[in-house]
């Protein structure tokens, strides 16, 4: 077995489409598994995730997402990133808790920035100084200001997913999840129920960190432009006094209902909204290879994608709710699932909304998808895949997050990155007559019996009633205390607050890295161009995919002044 810097090679592949080289490797002391590709992308990306599958609904790998960021044994502050970002030039930081993972990633222009913010994730998630009174702090604590009043309970995460279960929206979407996934770790809550939250204990949480924040259960990404090799090399050292073991992060697939389900749930709703919500679930195949996920991202295009889309102008113009709702195609979980329904509608009418995507969908499978609609969705499809145009994230993250949607569940990490190959032998049997998409309806959708339905309804009394119960709980548990506890559970109020405001040791801020003058670099960037023979005329030739962009400019110095604002209107 070669070794690389204490990572042995276990695949490497050309990707045209991202203009990549791909390698896979396996830290061999550590286990840590890394997806390094190298590109000319200077907006570089790190990223550390970890499989997290909770096996309840008390939010312990959400709280723990939050714990690893207030402090670590090598940057002992209350919030190192937070200081960090004072020195640093990143195009993102942030944290994501999924429903089966937790990631870390970081991006930046800068080399000497990447690293530096990388090196403080790693050590926060490998070394974190996680102790009681974080986890108080970020997950939840009783509070009492004296030993005569009410007792209470806070929390960062506590009350943010009390917010979030206020939201009916919110609420839909874990709901449609729930009933679909009713089996496995997706029927829990991976953010926290908050009624479920307060029996998290502080040995449950920190065994949950111990089993999982590991490298064995690490899937660690590099993207850019900087040298691969500093990359082995950087990542052995931090690495390296760690040893394989086995994490158990397993995530199991659902098993098949033998017919389809029901699920009547309620939200807590103001006096003034008398409206429900649906949606209809079906649970999809794994992602097992890369034409059949096109195929269904292409199928979410033709079904609700389009203002043409035939299943989404059935819903809207029948008049029966206010706006589509679902969330479409979920590819992120091991297994796809497809929900789609309705916001705004009586629920009387729910059973006519349902009806109605039956037998839209039947109609489609019986008698064909215009071939307009077919070829719409596949060109837009076929444009994102190509622009690559991700928003607000990096286009490294945005791909270690496809990466994942395989990698995480130990199949290969580069199935659903190259698409010409998938693209082509899709478009090839749509010319061959093949009702590809016809098909995939009928099998999928109309003969599916893994299928849940989800009534939302509002319910007037919901809020009063959760906050009657959690109130006389919360009285239940203060006439059971001894005036002792009551002592201990105001003095810790008193405590957490003190430690809150307390100032980071100046030392401990002074070891945070930060980019320093000489660390920036002092060319400016040059936008490659290309040769032009007319005048006026002037080509850019950065790698595009195949796409031509053009962008028109008109010197409007002969316009008479009060022409000008209608300058605007005409472009």
């Amino acid at each position: 077995m070669k070794l690389e810097h204490g990572f042995e090679i276990l695949r490497t592949l050309k990707i045209p489409e991202l203009a990549s080289e791909a390698r896979l490797y396996r830290h061999v002391k550590s286990g840590a598994e890394l997806v390094s590709i190298s590109n000319a992308d200077d907006n570089k990306v790190f990223g550390i995730s970890f499989g997290t599958p909770p096996r309840d609904s008390t939010g312990v790998a959400h709280i723990l997402e939050h714990s690893v960021l207030c402090g670590s044994k090598k940057y002992p502050l209350k919030e190192p990133f937070v200081e960090l970002i004072k020195g640093s030039l990143n195009t993102f930081l942030n944290a994501f808790t999924y429903p089966d993972k937790t990631c870390y990633p970081v991006a930046s222009q800068n080399v000497r920035d990447l690293y530096n913010l990388a090196d403080v994730y790693l050590d926060a998630v490998f070394h974190p100084l996680i102790d009681e009174w974080t986890f108080m702090q970020e997950g939840w604590h009783y509070e009492a200001t004296d030993r005569k009043g009410p007792l209470t309970r806070k929390g960062v995460v506590y009350n943010e997913m009390k917010g979030v279960y206020s939201s009916p929206d919110s609420l839909l979407h874990e709901f449609s999840q729930r009933i679909l996934f009713p089996d496995t770790i997706y029927g829990n809550d991976s953010g926290g129920d908050p009624r479920v939250i307060p029996s998290l204990d502080y040995a449950s949480f920190t065994a949950f960190r111990e089993r999982y924040y590991h490298p064995s259960n690490a899937r660690i990404w590099f993207w850019g432009d900087d040298d691969p090799e500093a990359r082995l090399v950087w990542l052995d050292e931090r690495l390296k006094d760690f040893s394989a073991k086995n994490c158990e992060a397993v995530v199991q697939p659902q098993p098949r209902f033998s017919a389809p389900r029901l699920e009547e749930m309620h939200y807590a709703a103001s006096p003034d909204e008398d409206k429900a919500m649906c949606t209809l679930n079906w649970l999809l195949p794994e992602k097992h290879d890369a034409q059949l996920t096109l195929s269904l991202h292409v199928l979410e295009e033709i079904l609700i994608g389009q203002s043409a889309s035939p299943l989404k102008r059935a819903l809207i113009e029948s008049g029966l709710g206010e706006a589509l709702a679902g969330v479409g195609l979920e590819s992120e979980l091991r297994q796809m699932y497809f929900s789609v329904g309705l916001r705004g509608i009586a629920a009387a009418d729910i059973p006519r909304a349902e009806a109605l995507v039956h037998e839209t969908l039947e109609a489609l499978a019986a008698g064909g998808i215009a071939p307009e609609i077919i070829e719409a969705a596949l060109n837009t499809v076929e444009f994102s895949l190509r622009e690559r145009n991700t928003g607000r994230f990096p286009q490294g993250l945005s791909v270690m997050l496809t990466s994942l949607t395989t990698w995480l569940y130990g199949r290969d990490p580069f199935m659903l990155l190259p698409f010409e190959r998938p693209l082509e032998e899709l478009r090839s049997r749509l010319a061959s007559g093949e009702r590809v998409f016809e098909q995939l309806i009928r099998e999928l959708f109309i003969d599916n019996p893994h299928r849940a339905s989800l009534h939302l309804v509002p319910d007037h009394g919901l809020a009063a009633r959760q906050a009657a119960e959690e109130e006389a709980g919360l009285a239940e548990i203060r006439a059971g205390l001894v005036p002792a506890a009551v002592d201990r559970i105001v003095e810790t109020t008193r405590e957490l607050a003190r430690r809150q405001q307390r100032e980071d040791d100046p030392a401990a801020l002074a070891a945070l890295p930060s980019l320093r003058v000489s660390d920036l670099e002092r060319a400016a960037k040059i936008v490659p161009r290309g040769e032009s023979r007319r005048p006026g005329l002037i080509i850019s030739t950065p790698e595009t995919s195949g796409i031509v962009y053009a962008d028109l400019a008109f010197d409007l110095a002969g316009m008479p002044d009060e022409l000008l604002p209608w300058a605007r209107t005409w472009a």
